[in-house]
């Protein structure tokens, strides 16, 4: 409705004497819509073109919806789906095509472009129609909208003698982990090379984020057009700094060290007069993701790299990240990835593709490493709590009064939805980035800034 005017016109088409209607992406959903129409009009087929975008589990939603449409109105129903990625969305193909009962007969490769051929027995509508009661009643009930229907009679005749089909390929089962991975590559892929790049630049800190950023991105780019940037300073671990290096070594991407301690003593140096008589606090801390973020934002303009941000959701909910700093870049691709699940993604990648994250980029506590011993638990819940949280809360539109109900401790709800309502002026400065859940910050969920309302 925001791009379109809905149209009126359910035709139907003759083609070699067989009833095809046609219909595009909503028009499916709706059990008393325009397919319902063009079946009591005689429509045997249906064919629904759709741009339908990717969020986890969908791909399951869309098949048992459609086939319970195409066991409804007793047609076979072919549902064609966009592949690619647009800005937030990443549209997974998967086309299939469903017969009368609802049995999925074919379906196509996901997150890439396919051709699906397939043979159909359109003599199995009428059966199920003969034997449907219910038909007799809809086309009484619809016969004035029935009359209004067009059809259309197509000259083509076939030729020749169709060839056997071959089986379909088998597809291997694929998991929900893997789904999500595949969708990120094929999303920063087309944004990529759709506005016009074709290289692109992160910062690597050594951390599970950057690393599987960094995956992600040479896997949809390829190693030679991927640079990590390592940008260590006083309060970085050598740990940090060696797995950064190691990872990036076995990726095989080309990478710089650029250490950030000269600026950060210069700028503390400079505003030693201003912060006189008050306590170090996040304003030291910042200043280092500011200078990191001014690094990778000059090696973007020198060398027309796209910056790739690294945050995830659980951060970008809570602002635990940097305005002008972790958050400068151009896109964000695990911006709608919880934590937990970024942790699952390195494991995927490394099980699937060969180990590259070292183990021990999954075993230590999660750190900005902004100052001495600092962890993220210091500032944030634990982050299967938090993730658990952030899911009811953000994407299931959870109360406050329900989070209790759920069991979630009481001091812990009020701190994240205080962080995530607090930190919605953030998230509209932020690159745009991939939506994998069904409730994305940004596209689907726009809170006001300033809403004095609280729940508590």
């Amino acid at each position: 409705n925001r791009y379109f005017q809905a149209g009126t016109d359910t035709p139907v088409f003759e083609i070699n004497g067989i009833h095809i209607g046609v219909n595009i992406c909503e028009d499916i959903w709706y059990p008393a819509g325009p397919a319902a129409l063009q079946a009591l009009a005689g429509a045997e087929v249906i064919v629904n073109i759709n741009a339908s975008p990717y969020y986890r589990g969908k791909w399951q939603d869309r098949e048992r919806m459609v086939a319970t449409r195409a066991a409804d109105t007793g047609v076979i129903l072919s549902y064609t789906n966009l592949v690619g990625g647009q800005d937030e969305l990443v549209f997974d193909g998967g086309s299939f095509v469903v017969d009368e009962t609802g049995k999925l007969l074919v379906r196509g490769k996901r997150f890439a472009e396919d051709l699906v051929v397939t043979d159909l027995e359109v003599e199995g509508v009428f059966r199920a129609r003969l034997h449907d009661p219910r038909r007799r009643k809809e086309r009484l009930l619809s016969e004035s909208a029935l009359t209004a229907q067009d059809h259309f009679v197509s000259g083509w005749e076939p030729r020749g003698i169709k060839p056997a089909l071959p089986p379909p390929e088998p597809q291997p089962e694929s998991t929900e982990v893997a789904d999500v991975y595949h969708a990120l590559v094929l999303g920063l892929r087309d944004y990529v090379h759709k506005t016009g790049f074709s290289k692109v630049a992160l910062g690597l800190s050594g951390g599970i984020d950057s690393s599987v950023v960094a995956c992600i991105a040479v896997d949809a780019l390829g190693v030679e057009n991927v640079t990590g940037v390592m940008m260590p300073s006083r309060y970085s671990s050598e740990g940090s700094v060696v797995d950064a290096r190691v990872m990036a070594d076995k990726l095989g991407i080309k990478h710089h060290i650029i250490p950030i301690e000269e600026p950060f003593s210069a700028y503390l140096k400079v505003l030693e007069g201003a912060f006189a008589g008050a306590a170090p606090n996040v304003a030291e801390e910042n200043l280092q993701a500011r200078i990191r973020g001014n690094y990778l934002m000059a090696l973007s303009n020198k060398f027309g790299w796209l910056v790739l941000t690294t945050g995830n959701k659980s951060e970008t909910a809570t602002g635990y990240s940097t305005l002008y700093g972790d958050m400068a870049g151009g896109f964000a691709i695990i911006k709608d990835v919880p934590k937990m699940l970024v942790y699952a993604l390195g494991r995927y990648r490394n099980a699937s593709y060969g180990d590259v994250i070292p183990e021990d980029v999954f075993i230590k506590p999660p750190s900005a490493e902004l100052r001495p011993d600092q962890t993220d638990q210091d500032s944030l819940p634990p982050y299967e709590l938090l993730d658990a949280i952030l899911e009811a809360y953000v994407e299931e539109d959870r109360s406050y009064d329900e989070l209790l109900l759920l069991g979630f401790p009481e001091e812990t709800v009020k701190r994240v939805i205080r962080l995530v309502d607090v930190n919605e002026y953030k998230r509209r400065q932020a690159a745009p980035g991939l939506k994998i859940t069904p409730r994305a910050f940004g596209r689907d969920r726009r809170m006001p800034i300033a809403n004095r309302y609280r729940a508590f």
